[in-house]
């Protein structure tokens, strides 16, 4: 008896303890998979209880997902349940937060009540009704763009957004921006493949049926401007050389000239779509205004002479812009803050996670508000006396919208295309305004980013050069393309190779103090070191230990490249640089020769390989606006009170947008948006 009870009270003492430690705050560690990788959490348990959520590593793109990085923990440990709402515009941040709390507490073996709790949705609050001079909807380039001008010209100024966080597609767009620049150009030299491809522009024949005039008959004076323009260069550069002394060339005519050729297609029933001339002549004549115009509001934009891109003098060419008038200005991750500073500081009340559901109009047809509903479910109704700018960008991450509307693309395209868009891009304006009899233009068109990722979609995870430099290569090591054509004919030539996947070789540029500039060895340039780590490029200090690395997998290729080829690959291109002649695709503009000598004499340089695929990137197709952004119906006459501004709109760009003209087209529209809906 005396032994039985001992027993019994060293097991009740010994379930005591256990219970005690149970009973003390212990910190236990899950992961899950994010965008940008692994989220890994430590969460603290108290008596059954989350009272801390803390990360060790978050690696998901802060300007994105802040909003969801602070606040998920937040309601987790209030609330004490993994269930609750994903951020608008970070939900794979989102899941993978919520997901790496819930391995954590998996890992903990313990019975912690939030694992089944019920879910937290926070409620909605009572109707509200908001007044304003000027309405913008959207947060991007464009609807900042609109509304600090508005603002400045005196107009009270309410702007809302779809998403958690401001930006839009402007916050993850490059930095690329064309404009017809005299004082840049002159500081650069034209080049032998330039001036061949000038010299066959004064040879094109107006009669030449691939023009379309019998169609476009407007396009043909752009033309003949444009031969007018290069005749008076050449004349005014008389005697100077080419790649010597004669300055680089560009014009009005001739960015419109690119417009046209770039944009115009043949859709799949045998039509063709062309850009509208007015808004492509808007859009040239604009651009350098504002270009400079965003340097007066702190966008670091203004280059002039001293235009440099890339970290290069002069002005680049952009992936798909067709010539060299690329400029730069600051990234992403700051330009949408310092907009949104501006903004604020101009009088814009700015309300996130707010998405417009409905345009209202009076009895005569003008539109004077818009209902709209916050993420919690509260109705809004927002009253606008001058009326509404619709800015809420175009239709890339509804893929199923893109394929709905397609007549271009075919079976290249599928309801779940990836896409390199923030998740709000999804067609809402276009769906409003069309409610009330706004007519669209060339919905059939999307366009595609041929260097995406392949894993992704994003223009993210890569390295590579100025569109004049690239060396794409396929699977077996032999270029493929003219790297320097326009996005729908490189993203339709990739589609056409094994898995759609081709492969970008780059080796940097530049001075080797400045790692931002160049492929410098991995040790060095922890960018690169990320993305080799991460499994998305191959990387060498020479082209052997290049070629070794891509027998490894990398975003899930492995075409395990011989040294052999690629040295074969990228001295013929090397040749064709020195000739300035492509005698394979006839490249217009040839640079970025790969001194395979320098690479593999210096550790410190390396080469890499990026694997890239093509993934919706940009809607063609957007509300029929004219030149002062007016939106309009099927007869021509304008909605009163109703004005569009950047991927909303239609017409800019028809079949294919040239790369480096989505911001100038949101800047220079978005600005005329503004002054239109304040005009006395």
């Amino acid at each position: 008896m005396k032994k039985a009870l001992c027993i019994f009270l060293t097991l009740s003492m010994l379930m005591l303890l256990s219970l005690s430690a149970l009973a003390e705050p212990a910190v236990f560690t899950g992961s899950a998979r994010g965008m940008q990788g692994e989220v890994i959490v430590n969460v603290t348990i108290d008596d059954g209880k989350i009272t801390g959520i803390e990360y060790e590593k978050y690696p998901e793109t802060e300007n994105i997902t802040y909003v969801a990085r602070d606040r998920i923990p937040a309601q987790i440990i209030e609330h004490q349940t993994v269930d609750v709402d994903t951020v608008t515009g970070a939900t794979f941040a989102s899941y993978a937060i919520i997901g790496a709390v819930k391995n954590a507490i998996k890992a903990s073996g313990l019975d912690v009540p939030a694992m089944t709790a019920e879910a937290y949705r926070e409620p909605a609050g009572p109707d509200e009704e908001w007044s304003t001079d000027v309405l913008v909807m959207g947060g991007g380039g464009a609807g900042l763009a609109a509304a600090i001008t508005a603002a400045e010209n005196g107009a009270n100024v309410i702007l809302i957004e779809k998403s958690s966080v401001m930006g839009g597609n402007t916050m993850v767009a490059g930095a690329a921006y064309n404009a017809v620049d005299p004082d840049a150009q002159s500081a650069m030299l034209l080049t032998r493949s330039q001036k061949d491809t000038m010299d066959g522009y004064l040879a094109i024949s107006p009669d030449d049926p691939a023009l379309k005039f019998d169609e476009f008959p407007e396009w043909k004076a752009v033309l003949e401007q444009l031969k007018k323009d290069i005749e008076a260069f050449y004349a005014a550069n008389e005697g100077k050389t080419v790649g010597v002394d004669m300055p680089g060339f560009d014009s009005i005519a001739l960015h419109m000239w690119h417009c046209y050729t770039g944009g115009l297609r043949q859709l799949l029933d045998g039509s063709y779509v062309a850009p509208k001339i007015e808004l492509a002549r808007t859009l040239a004549e604009n651009a350098l205004g504002s270009f400079e115009w965003m340097d007066t509001i702190g966008l670091q934009a203004s280059y002039g002479k001293d235009a440099n891109y890339g970290g290069y003098p002069g002005l680049g060419t952009v992936l798909g812009a067709m010539w060299p008038r690329t400029h730069s200005f600051m990234s992403g991750a700051e330009r949408i803050p310092q907009l949104v500073k501006v903004a604020e500081e101009k009088g814009v009340k700015i309300y996130t996670e707010t998405r417009g559901t409905e345009l209202l109009t009076n009895e005569a047809g003008r539109v004077v508000g818009a209902k709209a509903e916050t993420v919690t479910g509260t109705k809004i109704t927002i009253h606008a006396a001058n009326g509404v700018i619709l800015a809420t960008g175009g239709y890339c991450a509804n893929p199923a919208m893109v394929k709905e509307y397609d007549k271009y693309w075919g079976d290249d395209l599928s309801d779940h295309t990836l896409s390199t868009n923030l998740g709000t891009n999804e067609g809402d304006g276009i769906l409003m305004a069309t409610a009330l009899g706004a007519d669209t233009f060339g919905m059939g068109v999307a366009q595609m980013m041929p260097s995406s990722s392949p894993v992704k979609g994003t223009m993210t995870d890569g390295i590579w050069a100025d569109a004049a430099e690239q060396i794409w290569i396929d699977g077996n090591g032999d270029r493929f393309v003219n790297e320097y054509a326009e996005r729908d004919v490189l993203a339709k030539a990739s589609l056409a190779l094994d898995n759609g996947i081709f492969y970008i070789i780059y080796a940097g540029r530049g001075d080797i103090s400045k790692p931002e500039q160049m492929l410098t060895g991995t040790d060095y340039n922890p960018r690169v070191a990320g993305m080799v780590e991460g499994g998305h490029i191959w990387y060498g200090s020479t082209l052997k230990e290049l070629a070794e690395a891509t027998a490894t997998s990398a975003a899930g290729c492995k075409p395990a490249f011989t040294e052999e080829k690629l040295r074969e690959t990228i001295e013929r291109y090397n040749s064709f640089v020195l000739n300035q002649k492509d005698e394979d695709f006839g490249k217009e503009v040839l640079a970025g020769a790969i001194d395979l000598a320098a690479v593999e004499a210096d550790p410190n340089m390396g080469i890499c390989i990026s694997p890239r695929k093509a993934s919706l990137h940009h809607t063609m197709g957007g509300l029929c606006i004219d030149t002062n952004t007016r939106v309009l119906r099927a007869d021509g006459t304008p909605i009163e009170g109703l004005w569009a501004a950047g991927e909303v709109t239609g017409g800019i760009h028809a079949g294919n947008r040239l790369g480096g003209n989505a911001i100038a087209d949101i800047f220079t529209f978005g600005r005329i948006a503004g002054e239109q809906a304040t005009a006395k």
